[in-house]
């Protein structure tokens, strides 16, 4: 057999095909951390796991049939990012998000974590200080602090159910050992979508104090409708010379478990530094699979996103309803983006390790912890509403049965 990559995809049919998110499909015993490792982290084997950020929707199938079709060939050795691949990266970015990138700016990785515990490696030394901004997606703290950086943090302001970035405590906190900055956008777990003067205001603050902006953009594809995400390298041209943006399919196209990031960095310098790194830790290569998944993804994956994104959109309304209506001491932070909703769960007045108990052995549901994700987290919850719609409704009615016996007290 000749291996020809231009028969691994297909052009989408000219009639739009349905997908179906009701489906339930069994993960169990597939080896899914979600899932088969619910004893270990939990303590039962009987929660139904809303926690670790993939879905319970079938990978698309433009997807599955490009896999297997690059299968037939039957030999996987070394490979390489081909060039057709960079092109559909950019081509996607360019029709989400308007923002016309270079191919030669874009960079691999086996993952966005990896990529910013090796840019953090890349740029700055031990004892140098990094800046996040909690509550935030807590791997931001691991790869500051394995690498023996300062961890600086910059907490997000809530008042009245929303987040907002603080400006004036970030700048307070700023000296001249201070290299880095660590933006999530869209931020997990808050669900915000940052605005353009958002990220104008915190771009030319690292531009005056010579910081490098690292931009965690994994969860950019799944902005609900009314929101805009707009790519932190886009707003400027001096902004775009010191940020490093992070993006990845996972999320999106339920692809996690193939390793598959990518990195787009318009200054060349950087990029030439970031896989300078790259080189020395050996993960360059990457796997086949991931970059043919990659490919079909972002080349047929449109209209598979904006029904997904409906859906999601169902989820997340059909969450507030039943809150509102019969869970009333918990508050939906409501989010602009992903399928990850914080919850305020400060009005069942537990303690945190009283709350994950109650969460686990009484409603039978594993989300997670909101101090994971800085003290910020206190008294929150982590739900990941990436599932169909019954099994949303299942965990809710059990948090329901068990909040209202608990309070009958």
């Amino acid at each position: 057999m000749i291996f020809d990559k231009n028969t691994y995809f297909r052009s989408p049919n000219s009639t739009a095909m349905h997908y179906n998110f009701d489906e339930v499909v069994n993960r169990e015993n597939s080896q899914s951390y979600k899932y088969d490792l619910r004893n270990e982290v939990f303590g039962s084997p009987d929660v139904i796991p809303m926690w670790v950020a993939d879905m319970d929707f079938r990978t698309p199938p433009f997807v599955i049939e490009a896999l297997q079709k690059r299968i037939e060939h039957e030999i996987m050795g070394y490979t390489f990012v081909a060039p057709s691949c960079n092109d559909t990266i950019a081509g996607w970015i360019q029709r989400r998000y308007n923002w016309e990138i270079s191919t030669g700016w874009i960079s691999f990785s086996p993952g966005v974590v990896p990529a910013i515990n090796l840019l953090i490696m890349a740029f700055t030394h031990p004892g140098d200080r990094i800046i996040i901004q909690p509550p935030v997606y807590f791997p931001f703290f691991k790869a500051v602090e394995n690498h023996h950086r300062l961890l600086v943090t910059n907490p997000l302001r809530f008042e009245n159910g929303t987040y907002s970035m603080d400006f004036d405590d970030l700048e307070s906190k700023i000296d001249d050992k201070t290299k880095m900055l660590i933006l999530c956008s869209p931020h997990n777990p808050t669900g915000n979508v940052w605005s353009r003067d958002d990220l104008k205001r915190i771009g030319d603050i690292c531009l005056k104090n010579n910081m490098l902006l690292i931009s965690d953009e994994i969860h950019a594809d799944l902005v609900f409708p009314g929101q805009k995400h707009i790519p932190t390298a886009s707003v400027s041209e001096d902004i775009a010379g010191i940020t490093i943006t992070c993006m990845a399919p996972s999320k999106t196209f339920n692809l996690a478990g193939l390793s598959t990031a990518f990195l787009v960095i318009p200054e060349g310098r950087l990029k030439a530094q970031y896989e300078r790194i790259l080189d020395q830790v050996h993960v360059g290569a990457g796997n086949i699979f991931g970059f043919v998944a990659m490919e079909a993804a972002y080349a047929h994956g449109d209209e598979w996103l904006d029904q997904l994104m409906e859906y999601l959109a169902g989820n997340l309304k059909f969450l507030e309803d039943f809150i509102k209506k019969h869970i009333s001491r918990i508050r939906v932070i409501a989010p602009q983006a992903t399928y990850l909703v914080w919850l305020d769960c400060s009005g069942l007045n537990m303690s945190t390790r009283e709350l994950r108990s109650f969460m686990i052995h009484q409603a039978g549901v594993g989300f997670n912890d909101g101090p994971q994700f800085g003290r910020e987290g206190k008294g929150f919850q982590r739900i990941n509403i990436g599932c169909p719609r019954s099994v949303l409704h299942e965990a809710l009615v059990k948090m329901q049965v068990a909040i209202d016996k608990y309070f009958e007290k």
